[in-house]
């Protein structure tokens, strides 16, 4: 007799998309299915099929206890085939109460789980050997507090005496009746958060009296809040002031502190303007105390017997103050006549002092003072300034 192999299908290997409905026959494969147990399922026996494990549930409000529950049924083993078993609104309103989200919105909820390779929809509420034996299902995952329901103690004591149940975790502090309870017990809040979001009030099942109550008590919320806001920033501006504050009275201190260390500095006991005070004092006194002496007796004066001599004229000043230029011949040789000639008048005078001679350009003219013969001195009408202008060629 010829085997056959098994055709099951096996685990999602990506995640781009959603886990498959099961169909009327879940697993289409020939071969004879023979049931394992717990130990050759944990060896990753048989190779060439994966193990099948069936989890099922209600899943209202899915959240993450359902997940962490799927997530322990799917690493019971090394090569898992999860089938999570979904019941209809029908089976749930009347043996376990009404639900939040309708039997569609339960089903997709579970196909987007990425632990879950097969959807059942409008699973049983109490297991059959049908069941099992048409899905070909190895293991039941399911918490092990037992589950009473439908007049049985627990609806899963006949896997369990079969051997093939196996036991996953809860978590605490998470439950669809959790959550239920949150929002029945905060009724007021989330109708005014929604009416707030633009629900109207027959939507919410709120009466008219309820509903301008809620728009009110929002509009104190708001009010409320913005006088927080405001509250929160004049504390951070005082705070802002009171720094800044701070940082100036600290600043004026270290000021203060430096002016008067540099007055101290200046004039206190032993500063610096004491010390030159001290010094300008002592340098009057020594003046005071000690003039400087006066010569006895001044240079005599040399008196022609004639006549004083006459100041200087301003022509003479000039060309004694003006640099002399380089001698040209034509410059020599007059330079040489004024010179004798010079020399002649000082003699005609008769002082001892001779004034040096400047060469002077071409063409300029030399002037010289003289003193009339009636007086030696600067008074009026003694004697008359005499220039005479001589050209030089």
């Amino acid at each position: 007799m010829e085997e056959l192999e098994h055709t099951c299908p096996h685990p999602r290997t990506t995640l781009t998309e959603p886990a498959i409905f099961a169909k009327e026959t879940s697993c289409d494969c020939r071969a004879p299915h023979e049931r394992l147990t717990i130990k050759q399922a944990c060896r990753g026996t048989p190779v060439d099929r994966p193990v099948r494990v069936y989890a099922d549930g209600i899943f209202d409000l899915f959240h993450s206890g359902h997940a962490r529950a799927l997530m322990q049924a799917k690493n019971l083993f090394p090569n898992t085939y999860l089938i999570v078993g979904v019941c209809s609104d029908e089976l749930t309103h009347k043996y376990k109460g009404f639900t939040v989200m309708d039997e569609s919105e339960r089903y997709e909820a579970l196909r987007h789980c990425r632990y879950v390779d097969e959807v059942v929809r409008d699973a049983p509420w109490t297991l059959s050997h049908d069941f099992l034996h048409k899905h070909k299902i190895d293991f039941v995952a399911h918490d092990d507090i037992p589950y009473s329901s439908a007049g049985s103690e627990d609806v899963y004591k006949h896997i369990k005496e079969a051997g093939m149940f196996v036991p996953t975790q809860r978590t605490e502090g998470i439950s669809t009746s959790d959550l239920i309870t949150r929002i029945v017990r905060d009724y007021d809040v989330y109708a005014r958060r929604n009416l707030q979001r633009g629900y109207t009030a027959k939507e919410l099942n709120v009466s008219y009296i309820n509903e301008k109550k809620y728009r009110l008590q929002n509009q104190v919320d708001r009010m409320k809040e913005k006088v927080r806001t405001v509250e929160e920033k004049s504390k951070h501006f005082v705070y802002r002031v009171e720094e800044k504050s701070h940082d100036l009275i600290q600043k004026w201190e270290e000021k203060s502190r430096e002016f008067i260390g540099n007055f101290l500095e200046l004039f206190g006991p032993d500063g610096t303007w004491k010390q030159v005070f001290q010094e300008r004092s002592g340098r009057m006194i020594s003046y005071a105390l000690s003039p400087r002496g006066s010569p006895c007796s001044s240079p005599p004066r040399e008196h022609s017997p004639l006549r004083s001599p006459s100041p200087p004229s301003p022509s003479a000043r000039w060309h004694s103050a003006r640099p002399s230029p380089p001698p040209s011949p034509k410059g020599a040789s007059a330079s040489i006549s004024s010179m004798s000639e010079g020399d002649e008048d000082e003699k005609w005078r008769g002082t001892t002092s001779k004034k040096p001679s400047q060469p002077l350009l071409p063409g300029a003219t030399e002037r010289t003072n003289s003193q009339g013969s009636g007086g030696g001195g600067r008074g009026g009408g003694q004697g008359e300034e005499l220039e005479s202008i001589k050209p030089v060629y």
